[in-house]
């Protein structure tokens, strides 16, 4: 089998080739590769080459695909696993497997996210990170893993009970809570799940310091729509004020949040977070800085006396994965609010090397096409002169603006073959 494929030899070294895949064995899955969604982690392997502690030493010799967010449909099954997998059932992949730094899209010469077709080794169907999907379209399978980042935030909170030590873990349910700086792709998905999970809070406040996307948020998920969900849901610019601690506390009464959700790596924010922590409060730093020495203060007396506390999270773990995908089968969770531009596999390379300069938030890339990498809210202007993006534009206008399995299954018919 004959696969395209983005391949990682070195720092900044990534090649767009095309090589046979070898027969699949026993324990092995043959898989078409349809969409992969670009993650910052990629763009570091890419920079850091063969220093990534993921990026195995000799990749200049033996090159690995990249990208590990990746959706397809099983083409063929190896003998040992004929009773479990079955071709063109959809599936993703969790990339992280227990007891090792290899995963997908940094390791292995035959699996990764940015490729036609790959092959899946039996270590990864041991651990169960071969996950089956049953959703109408494949960027929602792409973009199970983000989602389940905002979904692992959620368990891993955490509260106490007085006398008694064992944490209580997950949000407080109907409880109070504030998300800051939370109006971005990450915090919009985390406001949409809050809503349709079974634990929620009563109250959510999230904050921004942009009009605009404060104003998209509220058109996204309206508060009238939280409120059918039992969720009084306020939107709030803290830039426009110079206590944005007593505006915060007179949101929730003069009281103080049992939950606060951090969605930028800024100090001064971190440290407003800290600040209105109720009792028992915990603060979830979830945006992750880039400076190895970032720091910020916090209220040590009420870590003492009010019984306050801090978690960080990085990612979710098979669990949330599979969380992620039922939701977005049963048309719960809606991941398109996470994308902004669309590319074909020619894209790629340059989207992945240039990912910290790119504006807006995910990059998703389809594999079977060639397209460059193009924002969404710019198919309309592409489409005075190309029909097919007129004729997305069209689609994406009635989404709200969004992507959706109808422009999904648009562009996979009409959009150049790779």
């Amino acid at each position: 089998m004959l696969t395209k494929a983005l391949r990682l030899y070195g720092k900044r070294d990534l090649r767009l080739e095309e090589f046979e895949l070898p027969p699949i064995g026993d324990g092995e899955l043959l898989v078409r590769v349809v969409s992969d969604s670009i993650c910052m982690s990629s763009y570091k392997a890419a920079e850091q080459g063969t220093d990534h502690k993921r990026v195995p030493k000799d990749a200049a010799q033996n090159p690995v695909i990249i990208g590990h967010e990746f959706c397809g449909e099983i083409a063929e099954v190896g003998s040992k696993y004929k009773d479990r997998y079955a071709a063109g059932q959809k599936f993703t992949l969790q990339p992280a497997m227990k007891g090792t730094y290899k995963a997908a899209g940094y390791s292995f010469p035959y699996l990764g996210g940015n490729c036609t077709y790959a092959i899946v080794p039996e270590c990864y169907i041991e651990q169960d990170c071969v996950l089956l999907y049953e959703g109408d379209s494949y960027f929602a399978g792409s973009l199970a893993e983000p989602v389940s980042c905002v979904i692992g935030a959620a368990h891993a909170s955490y509260h106490t009970q007085h006398g008694v030590y064992e944490h209580i873990m997950g949000i407080r349910q109907g409880g109070k809570m504030a998300a800051l700086a939370a109006c971005g792709p990450m915090g919009l998905a985390f406001i949409e799940y809050l809503l349709i999970t079974d634990r929620k809070p009563s109250l959510l406040v999230v904050t921004d310091i942009d009009d605009a996307r404060l104003k998209r948020a509220a058109e996204l998920l309206p508060p009238e729509m939280a409120a059918k969900h039992g969720v009084e849901l306020i939107y709030q610019n803290t830039g426009k004020t110079d206590d944005p601690i007593g505006l915060l506390h007179g949101l929730n009464g003069g009281n103080g949040y049992d939950d606060v959700f951090v969605y930028a790596p800024v100090a001064p924010l971190i440290e407003q977070g800290d600040a209105i922590l109720g009792h028992d409060g915990c603060l979830n730093f979830f945006a992750g800085p880039t400076d190895t020495a970032f720091t910020a203060k916090l209220n040590f007396y009420n870590v003492h006396y009010n019984a306050t506390h801090i978690v960080g999270t990085s990612g979710g773990n098979t669990s949330d994965m599979k969380e992620a995908l039922t939701l977005a089968a049963a048309g719960k969770l809606n991941p398109s609010i996470l994308l902004t531009h669309i590319g074909g596999l020619d894209a790629a390379a340059d989207a992945t090397l240039n990912l910290p300069k790119l504006p807006g938030a995910k990059k998703l890339i389809y594999n079977g096409i060639s397209m460059p990498l193009t924002a969404i809210t710019d198919f309309g202007e592409k489409g005075k002169t190309d029909p097919m993006f007129a004729a997305l534009a069209d689609i994406c206008g009635k989404n709200n603006g969004l992507w959706s399995a109808c422009a999904e299954k648009y562009l996979l018919e009409n959009a150049k073959k790779i």
